[in-house]
């Protein structure tokens, strides 16, 4: 359960660690599912996968889950552990998508900082976006992991120069250098990871990571156009659930 100094910890430096928030057993059916995908996912985009790809994403469309499955997935998204932390984060919050990270094939690819909006934004209107609304990931290790590197506070705070210049790749730099302020986060199975998307960060490669993110975000209509409706419960699914956290 998060606390107040876990809310003022999350204001001040963009995340929170949540220590075995999940009981012995509890992530083994979801282990499962997310296998089933993963093995599906990997065949039918085999030449990125083995290229580049560290992560895919939409486990709750119908694409190589059946419902059953789907059901479970939308069952830990508003499990009450979690919403419980996200709904202190944000608020009325909406369930915006999920993601699966996982390490590259090619055992020499470097990892990357970045800000998530830096892909579809320009630097200006990233500064902007660090005013809100803000977009939440939730992140589950479904096994021991080297976690993810990140600088504290940058949700807020604009990167300082080296900061800048490595995560857009200026003046020669590349976008896998070490930052001086980067602080690494290792994250045991049964842990979770609240962060902000707008902050800086990257994600640690090693010991053949598999995590889940399940990402949240507040009710802005520039948000909530990146919310794919196939991703979404059908109604009869939402019967079973938190209604609020589905469009």
């Amino acid at each position: 359960m998060i606390n107040s100094a876990h809310k003022k910890h999350f204001d001040e430096f963009g995340f929170v660690k949540l220590p075995n928030v999940f009981v012995e057993g509890q992530l083994l059916p979801i282990k499962e599912l997310v296998d089933v995908f993963h093995r599906a996912w990997c065949q039918d985009n085999y030449e990125f996968y083995c290229n580049q790809a560290v992560n895919s994403s939409g486990l709750t469309s119908q694409q190589y889950l059946n419902n059953a499955m789907r059901l479970s997935l939308f069952q830990l998204i508003c499990e009450t552990s979690i919403l419980n932390v996200i709904e202190q984060l944000i608020p009325n919050p909406l369930f915006m998508g999920t993601q699966l990270f996982f390490d590259p094939v090619t055992t020499n690819q470097a990892n990357y900082w970045h800000r998530d909006p830096q892909y579809h934004l320009s630097p200006e209107e990233q500064k902007i976006a660090l005013t809100g609304p803000e977009v939440l990931h939730l992140r589950i290790p479904l096994k021991d992991e080297p976690g993810i590197e990140l600088i504290p506070g940058s949700h807020k705070h604009w990167d300082n120069q080296e900061e800048l210049e490595v995560r857009l790749q200026q003046n020669g730099h590349t976008n896998s250098e070490s930052l001086s302020r980067g602080k690494t986060l290792p994250l045991q199975y049964g842990d979770a990871l609240v962060f902000s998307a707008n902050m800086i960060h990257r994600g640690l490669y090693g010991n053949n990571r598999l995590s889940l993110d399940i990402l949240y975000c507040e009710r802005a209509t520039h948000l909530i156009e990146f919310i794919n409706p196939e991703h979404q419960p059908s109604p009869a699914m939402q019967a079973n659930l938190n209604k609020s956290l589905f469009l």
